[in-house]
């Protein structure tokens, strides 16, 4: 049984920083604090570097199988070790879809072969499965995800029946991507009277609109209510939304809320640079959505940061407004984005490791991880905030080989992955073995 020693770090957790040294043996952490080094033991200075749980990212899209040409669950989990994430759980619009249980129990195979972090798998709803969602219970998965607005193939779930019986059903947390789509279809055709199929990129957050989101988003929240639901509403992007969530610790809530790093970072006049690269679903709205958005992370009533992780070739975002998917690669650096809004005074340090590590790991029950505890796993991303990090097109790792982010220097770097007590990431480079371990839930009431 392998025994690494972290010492002299900075532990960022549970509200608190504290110089302490981490003692793991195995995979789980045995200490906390001063104590004599064992006989054999790897030792790792970090020199006054910030240890931190390592990051939960609760919304990824890896496009296996099926759509594997933009992105696998090798390459993607490869980019995500290189960023401090150490879990991550992959949504269910592959192709096939994950809306039985063999496709489940495939993806999860995949993974097991493949995969560099910890991983869970989200089933998803359509209009047709419910019985078969009634049998997933958290063994298999972590929550049920539920497009309530346009979505691809048949996962547009708009049947009203239908909603009312997962949202009262449900044995996992109900994951909902919220926009009404009649709105949405109302709009593009009001643009394309006006433009034909050359609707700039500018409109498409007046056609996936403020509006088309908070109709659908208080529709959730209704439903949630009226069944007792725990529910979980995935990447918000408005001001007028945050109406619908109550402040407070995720622990003491049956309906918790989530944001996306590029909603935070990214607003309308991104567009007239970026273009279709930031194009995703819902749309970056104005900058006055963007505050409110980040005073919520602030005041709690957003629960959750996470990416959308969702990579397309160049050649697939450089078509026209209609034809250029939705969705950017960002598992790499979004908690480097997050620094960054640190060092702009937005948010600490225990607020960040909050949102992107502990709340993902209460909200969906995983089982001993997202803090830095003695008998928990030792999952932890190490990070120095004085050395910058310059994203190009030669240090993206994704498969898709691109980032919306080339070009920037952020001012931190991650130093130190580490996986299951096992060093994966150090200074620049992967390292080792896959440590990557399937998460297990704890079944919530």
């Amino acid at each position: 049984m392998t025994v690494l020693c972290l010492v002299n770090g900075q532990v960022v957790n549970e509200g608190r920083i504290v110089a302490a040294d981490v003692l793991i043996r195995g995979e789980r952490i045995e200490r906390i604090g001063p104590g004599s080094v064992p006989a054999g033991a790897e030792v790792i200075d970090l020199a006054g570097r910030y240890l931190l749980p390592g990051i939960i990212d609760g919304q990824v899209h890896c496009r296996e199988p099926g759509l594997t040409h933009k992105a696998t669950l090798g390459s993607e989990s490869l980019a995500a070790i290189c960023g401090g994430v150490t879990s991550f759980l992959d949504m269910p619009n592959t192709q096939p879809p994950t809306t039985d249980r063999a496709a489940l129990a495939e993806k999860r195979r995949i993974a097991a072969d493949t995969c560099h972090v910890n991983y869970g798998f989200y089933f998803g709803a359509t209009n047709t499965n419910l019985e078969e969602l009634k049998r997933v219970g958290s063994d298999l998965a972590c929550g049920i995800k539920v497009f309530m607005g346009a979505s691809t193939g048949n996962m547009l779930v708009d049947d009203p029946a239908t909603l009312e019986g997962i949202f009262a059903a449900a044995n996992l947390p109900v994951a909902t991507h919220c926009e009404h789509s009649p709105t949405i279809w109302a709009n593009e055709k009001r643009y394309r009277e006006r433009y034909g199929d050359a609707v700039p990129i500018e409109a498409h957050p007046e056609i996936r609109s403020a509006e088309a989101c908070y109709l659908s988003s208080s529709f959730a929240v209704g439903l949630a209510k009226k069944h007792g639901t725990r529910l979980h509403v995935l990447h918000l992007t408005t001001a007028r939304e945050m109406e619908l969530f109550e402040p407070g610790p995720a622990a003491n809530k049956r309906i918790t809320a989530e944001v996306c790093v590029h909603h935070l970072w990214y607003e309308q006049s991104s567009y007239a640079t970026l273009g279709a690269k930031i194009k995703c679903n819902p749309a970056i709205k104005t900058a006055a959505d963007r505050a409110a958005l980040q005073q919520a992370v602030v005041n709690d009533r957003i629960d959750v940061i996470a990416t959308d992780h969702a990579p397309h070739t160049l050649e697939e975002k450089a078509r026209g407004y209609f034809e250029a998917p939705s969705g950017l690669p960002l598992v790499q650096h979004s908690l480097l984005m997050l620094l960054e809004q640190h060092g702009q005074g937005l948010f600490t340090l225990p607020k960040i490791v909050e949102k992107a590590a502990h709340n993902p790991a209460t909200v969906f029950g995983i089982v001993d991880r997202g803090f830095v505890r003695e008998g928990y796993y030792a999952d932890f991303a190490v990070v120095d905030l004085d050395k910058p990090t310059r994203v190009d097109a030669a240090q993206v790792r994704y498969k898709c080989g691109w980032s919306p982010l080339e070009g920037t220097t952020l001012r931190s770097s991650v130093f130190l992955t580490v996986i299951n007590g096992a060093t994966v990431y150090r200074d620049g480079q992967p390292v080792g073995q896959r440590m990557a371990n399937a998460l297990q839930f704890h079944a919530r009431a």
